[in-house]
């Protein structure tokens, strides 16, 4: 091509598996970026390079880097995507400094392109988003896009830019220095406050090439890291007991190990080699935070949460389409009302007042919706157009399974307590392979079928997890007597927690019902505890049974087997 070379590199490229049951694999690919097109080329020794492929910059419609939570199976570690037509190229770059360079150089280049609103910043593995679970390849994403900035590196670096420079009113080639700059090294320029420089080019994420204005040669600028010096600012509003607003803002800044080249942190315990990485998963776990980063901030101003539409279309009804009849249960969060929707009856879920509110509900739908499995409560539709927001359910038409329980006492066999069980452990296996902890797995958040059938349900404090561990900053909620000591006592959670519960619960099944330490307050449960006190064996549970509730009952459970 004879048009202008922006970049050119080797770098690996990931195959695209257009189709099903083409292999994946890494190859390293020769690439070229110009001003229309990007394309890469396979070298091999003492032959001409071959064109593998080219992607006309028009058709670009997303350049961002991908924020891996799964080991990288080739030599380069730093991923980006490029999105165009219907197809996802994979690329990985040697280092963070290379990634930049390419992703803003690419970004530059089609910025003014029919671009995505949002994308998806993990990868597609699987038949599966990872970020964001959905299991068709061209869903929507489910991360704002932003074409101007570099990601989540945006703001941080485009902030210390402007410590630097102010852009002269006047010009947008001539920048003023706001302060004097020493450089490391004889080859790069120094600033003097108060002087002028044009600007030559500022594509690059990590220096901008200026001259001073008596005509100098150009030289390379680099930009003080910010790192150090980042803050991530976090809106909270939390109701205080009597339902009173209570709105904070909290600052926390982002840190690195002692040699201030190693891993970033906002709390000691979650290291990650970047700033998008560490951003990626305090949005699933507070851990150390006060909440987690549930909805960044956009350009504008307004929540993401607020940029788009709630849900996707497949999941909302039309309300004219739903009869509400009797309330048929209540908990501390939501009201149950029994329904009826295109001739069927629904169970369906609203909020109950001053108790819960509508984004917590929003979040529980949105949890439902990535998940599908024949042992867990299976959500139908939303309907958030009217108020309240209400989630349509399967209707089950034996109620919870503790008042089942406790209904049907003498009644039941050993078969039918066992697969009960067995029903409840089937549903929780999906939620623990799906990346999802349950935090909740009471018998009175299990339901009954017609059939007898026991389905997992009530979802409102289940959470995606990137690591098996959920540390929640909100320690009231979480039920004590189903609770594994590292929960009442440091608020952390993981999938051995979950088990925790399901022996509780398997108690719960065995006693036909009865509330479990129902003669102890939540402190002497606490105590019991930590002496190492359990549940005594039910009456109705074979030995082989109450064994397996000792084994969820162990403190130290790192080598557990699932169960």
């Amino acid at each position: 091509s004879s048009l202008p070379v922006i970049l050119k590199d080797t770098l690996i490229k990931k195959s695209q598996q257009k189709k099903r049951t083409s292999p994946c694999n890494y190859k390293e690919r020769f690439f070229v970026l110009d001003t229309q097109d990007l394309r890469y080329s396979e070298n091999r020794p003492g032959k001409k390079p071959t064109l593998k492929g080219c992607i006309n910059l028009s058709k670009i419609k997303c350049v961002e880097i991908v924020c891996c939570d799964v080991p990288i199976p080739c030599n380069y570690k730093y991923p980006f995507q490029v999105f165009y037509d219907n197809h996802y190229l994979y690329i990985f770059a040697p280092d963070n400094e290379c990634r930049q360079r390419w992703v803003q150089a690419l970004k530059d280049e089609t910025k003014d392109n029919n671009l995505v609103a949002k994308y998806h910043p993990n990868f597609w593995m699987d038949s599966k988003w990872r970020c964001c679970q959905q299991t068709e390849k061209l869903a929507a994403g489910c991360h704002v896009y932003d074409p101007l900035g570099f990601g989540l590196y945006s703001l941080f670096h485009f902030s210390c830019l402007n410590n630097l420079f102010q852009v002269n009113a006047d010009s947008e080639r001539i920048v003023i220095a706001l302060q004097e700059y020493v450089p490391s090294r004889d080859t790069d320029l120094p600033l003097e406050k108060g002087h002028e420089y044009i600007l030559i080019n500022k594509s690059n994420i990590d220096w901008w090439t200026v001259r001073n204005s008596n005509g100098y040669g150009t030289f390379k600028l680099p930009t003080p890291r910010p790192f150090m010096c980042i803050y991530v600012f976090v809106f909270v509003n939390h109701s205080s007991q009597s339902g009173e607003k209570n709105p904070k803002v909290k600052h926390y800044q982002i840190r690195q190990t002692e040699t201030g080249a190693g891993p970033f942190y906002l709390a000691e315990n979650y290291l990650f080699n970047t700033i998008p990485e560490l951003i990626h998963y305090h949005q699933h776990n507070a851990a150390g935070l006060i909440t987690r980063l549930r909805h960044p901030v956009s350009p504008d101003g307004s929540s993401a949460q607020q940029v788009s539409a709630p849900f996707e279309d497949q999941w909302e009804l039309n309300p004219d389409e739903l009869t509400l009849g009797q309330e048929i249960g209540s908990g501390q969060f939501g009201l149950v009302l029994e329904g009826w929707w295109k001739k069927k009856k629904v169970a369906v879920k609203m909020i109950r007042d001053g108790c819960m509110s509508e984004d917590d509900l929003q979040e529980e739908a949105r949890v439902m919706m990535k998940l599908s499995h024949h042992k867990l409560v299976q959500l139908y539709a939303v309907s958030s157009q009217r108020s309240p927001l209400c989630l349509v359910f399967e209707f089950m038409e034996n109620g919870c399974l503790s008042d089942y329980l406790r209904a049907r006492k003498g009644s039941l066999s050993q078969e039918t307590l066992l697969n009960m069980c067995m029903d409840v452990s089937e549903g929780m296996a999906y939620l623990e392979s799906s990346n999802f902890l349950h935090r909740d797995l009471a018998a009175r958040n299990c339901l009954v079928s017609e059939n007898n059938e026991v389905k997992v349900s009530d979802f409102g404090m289940t959470r995606f997890v990137l690591d098996d561990k959920y540390t929640s900053s909100q320690c009231s909620k979480f039920p004590v007597k189903w609770s594994a000591p590292e929960v009442i006592k440091y608020c952390k959670f993981s999938s051995k927690s979950d088990i925790w519960s399901f022996g509780v619960l398997m108690w719960e099944v065995y006693s036909e019902g009865r509330l479990p330490y129902d003669n102890r307050t939540n402190t002497e449960v606490l105590e019991a505890l930590s002496t190492g006190l359990r549940l005594l064996k039910p009456r109705l549970a074979p030995d082989t049974v109450y064994l397996l509730m000792e084994w969820c009952w162990k403190e130290v459970r790192s080598c557990w087997s699932r169960v």
